[in-house]
């Protein structure tokens, strides 16, 4: 036996914790809570400000660093044209074997002279929300002619053929202002049927050990960041990459715009693809609800962020936002003042706007579709009349824009279902895989490794951490001093043994030991040892009730609304906590007023062994010795998406082997 292990002892009972009998676990913030803009101080501090939202971004959506862009063997045919427009059918691949379907819409006859500069004209991105079937929506088969009626009579729109899918109506319009109009299908909806569901829950038959052999909502696909809302926005990045491909777009003047579902895909296209020069999401920006599908969250996305600062992102390029009777009601006295303060203080006032269309439901009709094209009309300099409005065109059907049909096969290799989705994920884990082996070899590609550590570990927020012990009860054990208390640092206070020698060296050993502070310490050394109760640590509640829903309080075993991206998302996992104690219980012994510390020892083994390394990645000039040893603790080995161990993204950044690259 060694001699630290000589030196703590487990006993049946150890000294009283004040903490004893309470717990630290609070209510977690979920979708629904109050989600403010975090504002800046000055101007000069928002690009850092925005270059952080949108490395959250991406790392939520496991995008960071982006994967390779393979070849997205696109096609274009069956063009359907009528007054001043034509759409064609579009497929291309995002990930080989993935495939994203949609239409594209672009001017004819005398549209075709408009919008042109220097024969380049400006291109405009439409993903859709939760209407059913999106770009093939119709409301007429829906919900019955007379809805359509009236929509037209309380003054949503003006014709037939618009109410029953405005989706395609804004992309006629825009094609009839001089635009090219790009509408494309979110996973499961329309045409993109490899995925048989929009959303996705557990199921116990898509959680394989191997890239493979899992699917979405599975542990291995948790630990590789891998989730619906981050293919769905690595499809809209593909879009984007599929409009510049077009001979005649303007990369100068691209535009994302959506409602609902799809204002929270432009936010977040916005946010993380500096190409997009303008942004105008529709009835989703606000303090309030931020979105209830899994498509609309993953892990990570709204920790220090909400759906104001997603939006905020694009600052100072042109945004613009409306609000409806839904939970963007409030828009105009909780979001919008800080966003037009931001703007200004960016010296852009004219570019940003948001109306506040309350007198209708949730929508995207006529009155908010005109809003945008006078938007579109002015910030890419089209210099038509104003206002711009939508003129009838014929309703298109399935067979004038689907994409598959008996004329058109699907491609070669086309998989579907179970066995689709897991060869997605293989191929999306093997990226990164490649690219860490890459970071192993080369140290001056492993930047994205640190980052995406850092971010996880939110190591900015806890830097420069001050930390406090408050005495409980003091004894003595030979020419030790026994003390127990409590540590205030960066998260709630939690509890802390302590053995203080006779003869001190300057030196404090903390120990993370499994059973925390409950340890009854024999200090045979020289130096201060502390064993803290990391978060979770004898206290059953908070180990135990981690989980949060979208909505109900106890939905199906397999129902998506059972996604750990409703509680990681918005959360921190039990293990980012623990090292966050870690560094509270650091930063307490090097600022205690009364010690004279000259070296910080941190010791560890197992899962333990893992925080040690996260804190000292994230801390190190704090940690003069780390004796950490893992043993067999791997994430990947990780089966349960509430263990307490459960680290979304681990294995992507790496593993226990990423955060040894880091040190």
């Amino acid at each position: 036996m060694n001699r630290l292990s000589l030196s703590i002892l487990l006993a049946a009972a150890g000294l009283a914790s004040p903490l004893k009998g309470e717990t630290r676990h609070t209510e977690p913030v979920t979708l629904h809570g109050y989600h403010p803009f975090r504002e800046v101080a000055e101007a000069k501090d928002w690009p850092d400000r925005k270059e952080a939202i949108k490395t959250r971004s991406l790392l939520a959506c496991g995008l960071l660093p982006l994967p390779e862009k393979t070849p997205l063997n696109a096609h274009r045919f069956g063009a359907v044209e009528q007054d001043g427009f034509k759409v064609e059918r579009i497929y291309f691949e995002s990930f080989p074997g993935h495939y994203v379907t949609g239409s594209l819409f672009t001017p004819t006859g005398e549209s075709a002279r408009l919008g042109l500069i220097e024969g380049k004209r400006p291109a405009v991105l439409c993903p859709h929300g939760h209407w059913k079937n999106g770009r093939l929506f119709d409301l007429a088969e829906n919900n019955g002619e007379k809805a359509v009626k009236q929509q037209i009579a309380i003054g949503a729109e003006r014709f037939e053929a618009a109410a029953r899918n405005g989706i395609v109506a804004r992309c006629v319009q825009l094609a009839r202002m001089g635009c090219i109009a790009f509408a494309y299908d979110m996973i499961g909806e329309a045409d993109s049927v490899q995925f048989a569901e929009h959303r996705r829950g557990p199921r116990p038959h898509m959680n394989g050990a191997r890239p493979g052999t899992f699917g979405f909502v599975s542990p291995q696909a948790t630990l590789r960041l891998q989730t619906n809302f981050g293919l769905q926005t690595w499809n809209s990045i593909r879009a984007v990459d599929f409009i510049e491909s077009l001979e005649e777009t303007d990369s100068d003047r691209l535009l994302v715009t959506g409602a609902s579902g799809g204002g929270t895909q432009t936010m977040l296209l916005a946010a993380v693809d500096d190409r997009i020069d303008a942004s105008f999401p529709c009835v989703m920006p606000s303090t309030a609800m931020q979105g209830g599908c899994t498509c609309e969250n993953t892990h990570y996305l709204r920790i220090g962020q909400g759906n104001m600062d997603l939006a905020a992102a694009i600052a100072p390029k042109p945004l613009g936002m409306t609000a409806a009777d839904d939970w963007t009601i409030e828009l105009e006295t909780k979001g919008y003042p800080d966003l037009k303060n931001l703007y200004q203080m960016l010296k852009a006032p004219n570019d940003y706007e948001a109306h506040f269309n309350i007198h209708f439901k949730h929508n995207y009709n006529h009155v908010s579709r005109t809003q945008m094209y006078d938007f579109v009309n002015r910030h890419f300099k089209l210099g038509l009349e104003t206002p711009v409005l939508e003129r009838n065109f014929t309703y298109l059907t399935r067979d004038d824009i689907g994409v598959w049909s008996d004329s058109v096969p699907k491609p070669d290799g086309y998989l579907s279902g179970d066995a689709h989705e897991k060869n997605l994920n293989r191929v999306w884990a093997e990226d990164a895989e490649a690219k860490f082996e890459i970071a192993k070899k080369d140290p001056a590609k492993r930047d994205w490794v640190r980052t995406g550590w850092e971010t996880i570990l939110r190591a900015s927020d806890v830097k420069d951490t001050t930390a406090t012990f408050e005495l409980g009860e003091k004894s003595r054990n030979g020419d030790s001093v026994l003390m127990d208390g409590t540590i205030t640092g960066n998260s709630s206070p939690f509890s802390a043994a302590i053995a203080y020698p006779a003869t001190w060296n300057g030196e404090v050993l903390i120990q993370l030991h499994p059973s925390g502070a409950s340890v009854a310490i024999e200090n045979k050394l020289d130096a201060a040892v502390i064993i803290p109760d990391l978060y979770g640590q004898n206290d059953e509640l908070a180990k135990n009730a981690p989980i949060t829903y979208s909505g109900k309080s106890d939905p199906p075993a397999d129902s998506w609304q059972r996604s750990p991206v409703y509680f990681y998302g918005y959360n921190d996992s039990v293990f980012v906590r623990r090292v966050h104690d870690l560094i509270s219980t650091i930063a307490m012994a090097k600022q205690h007023p009364d010690w004279d510390v000259k070296k910080i020892k941190v010791h560890a083994t197992g899962d333990l062994a893992a925080v040690a390394l996260a804190a000292n990645a994230i801390y190190p000039d704090a940690i003069d010795t780390l004796e950490v040893d893992p043993e067999d603790f791997q994430f990947t080995q990780i089966k349960d998406l509430w263990d307490d161990n459960m680290v979304p993204g681990a294995v992507r950044y790496g593993d226990v082997e990423g955060l040894k690259l880091i040190q």
